[in-house]
């Protein structure tokens, strides 16, 4: 990042909120929050974020309301999140004016990379292919085009699959729990069972590991996974 970027989320629910600040301020961001649509809008006429997160069902003023609010004083970049996944629902959001809808629940990886890209386009970020290439020792992996290969073989992933090696490369060597892994790969809100996390490391090491001769998922017993470079 060029310098430190202002992320304005507003949401109402405060967990969601919460998660989202502290994710983003993990990645370097400067975080307000705001629960409504309407002091949303007063927070905006007195400084303007670099990029903002709106919720769509919002107390005071609903966020489609707020997007158009926002489009006739400024372009910054909005990525609206919504539990509503129809057609019509995108239709009416980005024609209000977000630049991008995101469906909840997400994972906090693909929300990172839709901002990015976002930010590259109005040129607040450099176009740093760091921010959207991933690197493990013969493991490539380009977000944006959703392409993994290693050494020269092209791995197909589901995007599932794909989002759970991601997460376990930027956080290469340290032990993460099923927990952990959960709520960052299937979101804050998943109701299923922990056995999910084991069910996609098995599918994930068929395709990276097995065919190859250097195992990199590694299982911690009574923890969870790490992902390891082992020929370093």
């Amino acid at each position: 990042m060029n310098s430190i970027l202002n992320v304005l989320v507003i949401e109402d629910d405060i967990k969601i909120s919460r998660f989202l600040e502290l994710e983003l301020s993990h990645e370097g961001y400067d975080v307000q929050l705001s629960f409504d649509g309407r002091l949303a809008l007063e927070l905006i006429e007195k400084e303007m974020p670099d990029i903002i997160l709106l919720d769509v069902m919002l107390p005071g003023i609903n966020g489609i309301e707020v997007c158009r609010r926002i489009r006739k004083i400024s372009s910054v970049p909005v990525i609206m999140l919504t539990a509503k996944d129809g057609i019509i629902d995108r239709v009416v959001g980005l024609d209000s004016g977000a630049d991008d809808y995101l469906t909840k629940p997400f994972a906090i990886e693909e929300l990172l990379a839709r901002m990015r890209a976002l930010l590259r386009r109005n040129n607040l970020i450099e176009n740093d292919t760091t921010l959207t290439n991933l690197k493990i020792g013969d493991i490539t992996v380009d977000i944006e085009q959703h392409i993994v290969k290693k050494s020269d073989t092209i791995i197909d992933l589901s995007k599932k699959e794909f989002d759970l090696l991601v997460f376990l490369i930027r956080n290469e060597g340290i032990v993460l729990s099923r927990d952990k892994i959960i709520e960052k790969v299937w979101g804050y809100d998943f109701n299923g069972e922990t056995n999910v996390v084991d069910v996609y490391i098995r599918y994930l090491r068929s395709k990276i590991d097995e065919p190859f001769s250097d195992a990199m998922i590694q299982t911690i017993r009574g923890v969870g996974y790490t992902i390891r470079n082992v020929k370093n």
